[in-house]
């Protein structure tokens, strides 16, 4: 899947140490994925990342734009149903 990253992902997963390989992870294979309740534009993908012991990483993009746009990543510590 093509996509680029937007400044704000940029910074967000050098500040939490998140790894471009798993953000192509959660994209390409998903666990989960969820409409975001305010934007219809955007989509969250959900995936366990094992060298983390399993937490779940939460990347939202816009999947309205060519290619898509991470617009954020992080480990979301609320997700209990994968």
């Amino acid at each position: 899947m093509k996509y680029k990253l937007t400044n704000h992902a940029q910074k967000q997963i050098i500040k939490r140490d998140i790894l471009v390989k798993w953000i192509e992870a959660a994209l390409t294979f998903p666990a989960k994925i969820e409409t975001d309740t305010h934007d219809p534009a955007l989509v969250h993908a959900l995936l366990p990342i094992s060298e983390r012991g399993f937490r779940v990483l939460r990347v939202i993009y816009n999947e309205s734009v060519d290619p898509i746009a991470v617009v954020t990543a992080y480990f979301d510590n609320t997700v209990k149903d994968l």
